[in-house]
């Protein structure tokens, strides 16, 4: 059967990204020297291919902020690409994130209408159409016209959208209980504005006498006990409001928040929502007006297994639903929760450009919306990537909320923009949701450059290893390359890694002679495989032992990937030249 995809230019003629090594650059790291976050400097798509090796089906949550492909031009990028080749960069992106993924995790997209449709359709390949979880909506701060302060066709925009794919559906465990939170005077002030009526209004002052009614039966045949309850007392609000107004000589609003600050517990609405439960209470008590509870042991839900009680009043026995249940109290107000859906409206986008102390106009995103994400799809100590980080607002969240994180930046505001912020947040930046996590500052997070392609062309246009390698960084680059984990052994000078099936690889410069490769050859055993790189080796030794292969360095990796690209970027920003030697790097990770 023939299968339905989005084609474009292009398409089917991905490049053999090289997988480089990263390299690690102890003068760029802050905080704990312990710390496995990782802030990468480089291309992306060079990048994410470096880290498939180490990390393929390790990271929880991946969220990414590409360019929207707009027609726009920002101060720190050009976001105009034509169509096919946007699809292109973001579709060899896509795989690679996919590769990363764990089994159970969630990966984000946001982008605007511009290419939005088209990109879930190129999602819907690479993840597959059933691992879609969801669309949301954000509301944006941006209000101004398509094009030109309003004197476009086309209405305002205000919207962006966040496909939500997991790796594998049927592995996904589901999201993390998250709400969208709203402060409740401006809840409640909105509502009467728009002559919408607020329900939460009464206060049970009193419970009264209650007695031992009887007893009936859920219907697994648990026991339900049930109590009347008489002298009941009721107060609206609004009365005890003016109460208050009048003893404290206060003005009508505050007095009202202080009806709600000090009787919260008790502020409840009624309902008539059906449930077995109220049917049997109901069908037993009768109809007569009174006030009745229940004591039982859910079988279900969020309280199951717990003694619980629930409250009813009135001939039809409406359910008392408790304002505790829908919000909280904090120092300064009451907040109003209600369970996320696919609308995300509440963020105030008014003070994003200070987060971090970085402004980056045209893209940058609240660390609230970020918190939310990372809240919903991760625990504490997973990994979190961000392989377009921007001005560093995917890590500084992740930081602060006490996950692991991979961030990756090209160009100089990886220095300029994601350094100076991520530094901040170790030294207890105040911005951003410091205060909402109570952030106190400590962690910390290494740095690394992207290693130079591995095979460079000589003077004689002859393709060579790059003099840029010295042999550790070598070692490192072909071992990768050839599908083993650098893994340099302690004991056995002869092993720089080794493979799934527990096959070794040895890479040197040196000319392998006869007598080398018996003394490497008696470090093995017959029963271990094993693979030597060399720059040159002696003829006629290649078939000495059956347990070891030898190939010839650049010929062993020239046909593994397409070698010497530094930039398989989006045209966003502008590629600084740098010459790396190997005195600029301690170590190769």
């Amino acid at each position: 059967m023939q299968r339905l995809e989005l084609t474009w230019i292009g398409k089917g003629e991905e490049p053999a990204v090289e997988p480089r090594i990263l390299l690690h650059d102890p003068s760029r790291d802050y905080g704990d020297p312990n710390s496995t976050n990782m802030l990468i400097h480089g291309d992306n798509l060079l990048a994410l291919k470096a880290l498939e090796q180490e990390y393929a089906g390790r990271v929880k949550c991946i969220y990414i902020d590409p360019p929207y492909n707009t027609g726009e031009a920002f101060n720190e990028y050009d976001d105009n690409l034509e169509h096919s080749i946007w699809l292109g960069l973001m579709y060899s992106r896509f795989k690679l994130l996919h590769s990363l993924l764990a089994k159970e995790g969630v990966m984000f997209v946001q982008l605007n209408d511009e290419e939005m449709n088209y990109c879930k359709v190129v999602l819907d390949e690479v993840f597959g159409r059933s691992n879609m979880i969801n669309l949301i909506s954000v509301r944006t701060k941006n209000t101004a016209g398509a094009s030109g302060g309003g004197e476009d066709k086309r209405l305002k925009k205000n919207i962006e959208y966040i496909l939500v794919y997991a790796k594998d559906y049927s592995s996904f465990p589901g999201f993390n209980e998250v709400y969208e939170e709203t402060d409740l005077f401006e809840l409640i002030a909105e509502m009467r504005e728009e002559g919408k009526s607020w329900k939460y209004t009464r206060a049970l002052t009193s419970l009264g006498e209650r007695t031992y009614w009887g007893e009936i039966f859920d219907g697994s045949g648990a026991t339900i006990k049930v109590f009347e309850h008489k002298g009941v007392e009721i107060k609206p609000i609004s009365e005890i409001a003016r109460q208050i107004a009048s003893e404290k000589g206060i003005s009508k609003e505050e007095a009202e928040r202080r009806a709600y600050f000090e009787n919260f517990d008790t502020i409840f609405r009624d309902t008539n929502a059906q449930s077995s439960i109220r049917q049997r209470v109901m069908d037993a008590t009768g109809s007569e007006d009174g006030f009745y509870s229940i004591e039982y042991y859910p079988q279900t839900g969020k309280n199951k297994g717990n003694l619980t009680t629930l409250y009813y009043k009135g001939a039809k026995r409406d359910i008392i639903a408790w304002l505790s249940d829908v919000a909280y109290k904090s120092k300064s107000s009451i907040v109003k929760r209600e369970k996320l859906g696919t609308y995300w409206g509440s963020f105030n986008w008014n003070n994003v450009n200070k987060e971090g102390g970085i402004v980056f106009t045209g893209g940058k995103k609240p660390e609230a919306l970020v918190q939310r994400i990372i809240e919903m799809s991760t625990n504490p100590g997973d990994i979190v990537l961000d392989s377009f980080l921007g001005s560093g607002t995917t890590a500084a969240t992740a930081h602060k909320l006490g996950r692991k994180y991979i961030g990756v930046e090209l160009g100089e505001h990886c220095y300029t923009m994601c350094l100076p912020r991520l530094r901040a947040v170790v030294d207890g930046d105040k911005t951003g949701i410091s205060s909402a996590v109570d952030w106190q500052g400590g962690g910390g997070f290494k740095f690394y450059e992207l290693a130079p392609t591995l095979v460079v062309q000589d003077e004689n246009g002859l393709e060579v290893i790059s003099d840029k390698y010295d042999p550790t960084m070598l070692a490192a680059a072909v071992a990768k390359l050839c599908g083993y984990r650098f893994a340099p052994s302690e004991t056995n000078p002869f092993i720089h890694g080794v493979n799934n099936v527990g096959g070794y690889i040895y890479v040197t410069p040196q000319y392998v002679t006869a007598p080398l490769l018996h003394e490497i050859a008696k470090h093995f055993g017959d029963n271990q495989s094993l693979v030597i790189c060399a720059s040159a080796f002696q003829i006629g030794i290649k078939d000495n032992y059956p347990n070891i292969q030898l190939r010839k360095i650049p010929q062993s990796v020239l046909s593994k990937c397409e070698y010497g690209v530094d930039n398989y970027d989006l045209n966003v920003v502008d590629v600084p030249d740098f010459d790396l030697t190997e005195e600029d790097f301690d170590d190769v990770e």
